[in-house]
């Protein structure tokens, strides 16, 4: 097998240990390569069926049919795809509906070394020297079978991918799998090469027998009991590159780390102050040094060249991952609240963080709860009656590890009262969407402590009664936005109600701007700063629309809807409820976004800087260690060279980061995601 590689050791033995106690024995390569390949494959999350994978071969190539729903929501995709005698894609068509509703129609010619596509970034054409892979934008995750095949017969293990970068195909191993009577050998991959991350897939010989990530997994139907265990090999091989990573980017010296020569922002002046030099010993500050301290013997001196050096931030709407985890860290977040989550996965990635496997933020979790539905978020505690939900609480409430739970779509809201009063009787806070078929006023005066989302509590002026928001209509009703008077009763009602009683709104902004200002072929406005320092994947992302954008009207009322919101965050605010900034994207990039964005709500950029430091520090309960740079403080901050206190953007040129007391350079950390630095390291200009 030419094209086929080895990964790294680590990666080996991790694999290897996850998949301890396979049976089965190895066929010969003839055999393997003759395997025939499945027709149906089903899709499942945290081990639910939720859709399927369907393949038709023809005489020229496949057709596709890929569709599932997960918390209401999916894609709809049909592919035709031809290939040339060397496996390489000659004709691609791609039809139907992404995740959030957008329409697709996707197409791919190539011939005589003429290439030609379109998709919902707009079409282009090129001449191609040599064999490459057109990578779809919008297509199944079948494609990546249909590259490892023609990656096995190509020579150099690497094709050029169309319309950037290139593709390589790593063997990882093989495993041994069973549908509970028969057993097969099957081989892992790594697919790298367009994207931020590795995909790990599963081959029988040439035939495509799954994909396979820690929290979803598509798999060959018949062999669904293997869904858990599969993921969990998939989480060892995620977790020995991250690993690896950390190993050759975290700085921990041993010795005194000196930071001469920086402003330390204050969150109570909200100012930066005269130069000085800020001293780590372990994980703590020891000192904030007048510059004509000299260095002392033993330590390592890093040159802050009169840069920023501010508190670290906190993304308070995060779903944690891996790779999630470290690109926070370089964007100088170094605590995230997560907001639901598998919560073995996540569990396991926090002992991994804190044990300093890991790179990542300081994880503050919360208990997602969800009702048992059709339309049901497959995370977290599932439950079908109120007892049930009440003894999920409990079951958060007994691990000690959890600040508050969070309900769900699903949920009954009869039963929201029974839940949030056992929550406050055990010191959990309660957080969550509002349940379909209630609004925003009836979970305020249950108890809920803090809102999720803004077009949570907006819907609830604009919908009629019945209408269900498990499913997208609690994102494409936002289009009535523009017809609401938000001096009307309604929303001064639930404003007035959310102030009297102390309930705070975490709006997520940012992923609210995607979905109604990202369209097709133009750049989403919060990707500007950042989007050419990306994979191609990423770039394509970010010039497709999310929501069906039909026509005209439907521009302008997504336009406008956005508007609304900003207009209802702001009245918020001057009623003094408390906001939190969240992305609900992942944090990193799009968190800065999430902080530019409430200048047009009027806060300052002092002001910004304060609140995502120490205001959320304070609001976490966690303000006697962090979200400030003082003596005797946890070291988790994050250098910049410009001043973030006169211009916000200046936040996304990050040369340093320190969390926990270990020393990251982002510099350093970009390149293995293909991501082009923002920043330069500092110059470590002594260490004794």
């Amino acid at each position: 097998m030419h094209a086929s590689s080895k990964l790294g050791l680590a990666l080996a033995l991790a694999a290897s240990l996850a998949a301890c106690g396979n049976s089965g024995t190895t066929p010969d390569s003839e055999t393997a390569t003759a395997a025939t390949e499945a027709s149906r494959f089903t899709i499942l999350v945290g081990g639910t069926e939720i859709g399927a994978l369907e393949i038709t071969a023809s005489e020229t190539g496949y057709g596709v049919e890929y569709e599932y729903r997960n918390n209401g929501r999916g894609p709809t995709i049909s592919e035709t795809v031809a290939l040339s005698a060397a496996g390489l894609p000659t004709h691609w068509t791609i039809e139907g509906a992404s995740t959030f509703g957008n329409p697709i129609s996707e197409s791919f010619e190539f011939e005589d070394d003429q290439a030609s596509w379109s998709d919902a970034t707009g079409s282009d054409a090129a001449v191609i020297e040599g064999e490459a892979f057109y990578v779809p934008q919008d297509g199944s995750p079948y494609w990546l079978a249909i590259a490892a095949r023609a990656l096995m017969d190509n020579e150099t293990g690497i094709l050029n991918a169309i319309p950037g970068g290139a593709l390589q195909l790593s063997e990882i191993e093989q495993l041994g799998v069973s549908d509970g009577v028969n057993q097969r050998m099957v081989t892992s991959y790594a697919m790298t090469g367009t994207s931020l991350d590795p995909t790990y897939i599963l081959m029988d010989g040439r035939a495509f027998f799954g994909l396979i990530t820690p929290g979803f997994a598509i798999l060959e139907t018949g062999f669904e009991v293997e869904d858990e265990r599969l993921r969990g090999i998939a989480a060892a091989y995620g977790a020995a590159r991250l690993e690896n990573i950390q190993a050759s980017t975290a700085h921990d010296y041993g010795t005194p780390v000196r930071i001469r020569n920086v402003r330390v922002f204050d969150p109570a002046s909200q100012a930066l102050g005269a130069p000085v030099s800020v001293v780590i010993e372990g994980n703590r500050i020891a000192a904030i040094d007048a510059l004509d301290v000299p260095t002392r013997s033993g330590e390592v001196e890093i040159d802050g060249a009169g840069g920023s050096l501010l508190p670290g931030m906190f993304e308070m709407h995060g779903h944690m991952g891996e790779t999630d985890a470290l690109l926070n860290l370089a964007a100088g977040v170094t605590s995230v609240r997560d907001m639901g989550n598998n919560n073995e996965v996540l569990g396991a990635l926090i002992d991994r963080i804190e044990s300093g496997q890991l790179a990542g933020p300081r994880v503050f979790r919360s208990g997602f709860i969800e009702g048992r539905s059709p339309f049901s978020s497959n995370n977290g505690i599932l439950v079908e009656t109120q007892e049930e939900a009440v003894a999920a609480v409990d079951t958060y409430a007994d691990t000690g590890d959890y600040i508050q739970i969070k309900i769900y779509n699903s949920m009954n809201p009869d039963w929201v009262p029974a839940m949030i009063e056992r929550a406050h009787e055990r010191g959990l806070r309660v957080a969550g969407h509002v349940p379909a078929f209630t609004n925003a006023d009836a979970m305020i005066a249950a108890g809920y402590d803090e809102m999720t989302h803004i077009n949570q509590v907006m819907l609830g002026w604009v919908l009629e009664e019945g209408e269900d928001t498990r499913e997208l209509l609690r994102l494409t009703a936002l289009r009535r936005l523009p017809a609401l008077d938000l001096q009307s009763e309604p929303v001064r009602n639930t404003i007035e109600a959310m102030a009297a009683r102390g309930v705070a709104i975490d709006p997520t902004l940012a992923i609210h701007e995607a979905l109604l200002l990202s369209r097709n072929g133009e750049l989403t406005p919060g990707a500007v700063d950042y989007i050419d320092h990306m994979p191609v994947d990423s770039q394509r992302s970010a010039r497709s629309a999310w929501a069906d954008i039909a026509n005209a009207e439907d521009d302008a009322n997504y336009r406008g809807a956005f508007d609304q919101i900003i207009a209802t965050i702001s009245m918020m605010r001057e009623a003094g409820i408390f906001i939190v900034p969240g992305t609900d994207l992942g944090g990193s990039f799009t968190y800065h976004r999430e902080l530019e964005l409430y200048q047009r709500t009027g806060m300052t950029a002092p002001e910004i800087l304060a609140w995502a430091s120490h205001g959320m520090a304070a609001y976490l309960g966690v303000d006697d260690e962090l979200g400030t740079i003082a003596p005797g403080m946890l070291a988790d901050f994050y250098l910049v060279p410009g001043d973030p206190t006169q211009d916000l953007k200046e936040i996304k040129t990050i040369s340093m980061v320190a969390a926990n007391g270990v020393i990251y350079f982002p510099s350093e950390i970009y390149p293995e995601f293909g991501i082009r630095p923002f920043a330069d390291a500092p110059n470590i200009v002594a260490a004794r």
